[in-house]
């Protein structure tokens, strides 16, 4: 099916869903609205549990940041969408939800992106292809472009809805910040994956706690769910509105909604700054302007001294919870 050229909405305003089929809407669906409002609550529930941390803590502040305007754009959009349910063929409820769910996962992307520097710190700048403080450098403004591309487009389809013109020029523009938010997000996946392929070849050993370990999955997680949300939604708004992706809600529920869900969820329960405790804030120590990291001991041990130290000492418990330079001790002290 082709896009149409143009949404008449003067046409569509004494439309109900009695009266109307739906897909003469905006939508090519009837909204259910049991998945919105499940979505409304948790977002709602996870501002208050973002914000609680960032004012407990008082640390951060860019991932904090970061967080609760994604997730304050979230709740705005699902509050778009519920509007929508009242009446598919108001436009307002319509560009409310378009615009503040498209641009709201790539609020998450830039605080995934501090949160690996922050791990590069820890486990040494020598282990990474790029140095840590040049994960912000590169890939936060590459994520701003993104998100202004998406707010732009979004804002072009505004303006083409109330003057019935085409809106093929903002899905064009939203498709690229899309594209470009993906294209970042693979190649940190790639610098993630080097990462992780050095400290383990070189045999990086760091006493951890188990909530540090989580929070390193909760990441991993997260950032999959952010990659797989975009792909699926530029191949939607690459087949146009009216393509057979935007006629399946279903899809739209897992892979937009829940995607975002198990994202916010996983950073939420393993919080980095409450996970990394006393690191947070070593990306300086990583550069060698500082061997601190952020206040925790230089314990990085590879090979053959791990090794050496094994056959000397016996190894400690592992701290439980933490990540205090008190706590921390060399593998194999």
């Amino acid at each position: 099916m082709s896009t149409p050229s143009y949404i008449d909405p003067t046409t569509l305003t004494n439309c109900t869903v009695h009266t109307c089929p739906v897909d003469s809407s905006f939508y090519n669906y009837r909204i259910s609205l049991p998945p919105n409002a499940i979505f409304l609550t948790f977002f709602s529930l996870s501002l208050f549990l973002y914000l609680s941390i960032w004012l407990t803590k008082r640390r951060g502040t860019f991932f904090s940041s970061a967080m609760l305007l994604g997730i304050t754009a979230e709740i705005i959009g699902y509050i778009g969408r519920i509007l929508s349910y009242t009446n598919q063929w108001n436009e307002n409820g319509f560009l409310i939800q378009t615009i503040c769910l498209t641009i709201a996962p790539a609020f998450f992307s830039a605080g995934i992106y501090v949160c690996l520097a922050q791990i590069v710190a820890v486990y040494g700048a020598e282990n990474s292809l790029i140095p840590p403080r040049y994960f912000a450098r590169i890939f936060i403004p590459c994520d701003i472009a993104a998100i202004i591309l998406q707010a732009a487009g979004g804002a072009t389809s505004a303006i083409a809805l109330q003057s019935n013109s085409s809106l093929a020029v903002g899905d064009d523009v939203i498709i690229a910040g899309l594209a470009l938010q993906v294209y970042t997000l693979f190649h940190f996946i790639l610098l993630s994956m080097y990462f992780a392929f050095r400290v383990r070849c070189r045999k990086v050993r760091i006493k951890t706690s188990r909530r540090f370990r989580g929070f390193i999955w909760a990441l991993g997680i997260a950032t999959i769910a952010v990659f797989w949300r975009s792909v699926y939604r530029v191949a939607e708004l690459n087949q146009g509105w009216n393509g057979p992706l935007t006629h399946n809600q279903w899809l739209f529920v897992g892979f937009e909604g829940v995607l975002m869900v198990i994202a916010v969820a996983a950073l939420g329960v393993f919080h980095p700054v409450s996970c990394l405790d006393g690191a947070w804030g070593g990306v300086k120590g990583a550069q060698g302007d500082e061997r601190s990291n952020g206040g925790i001991e230089e314990v990085r041990k590879e090979g053959s001294e791990m090794k050496a130290e094994g056959e000397r000492r016996s190894e400690p418990q592992i701290p439980e919870l933490g990540m205090r330079a008190e706590e921390i001790t060399p593998a194999g002290d």
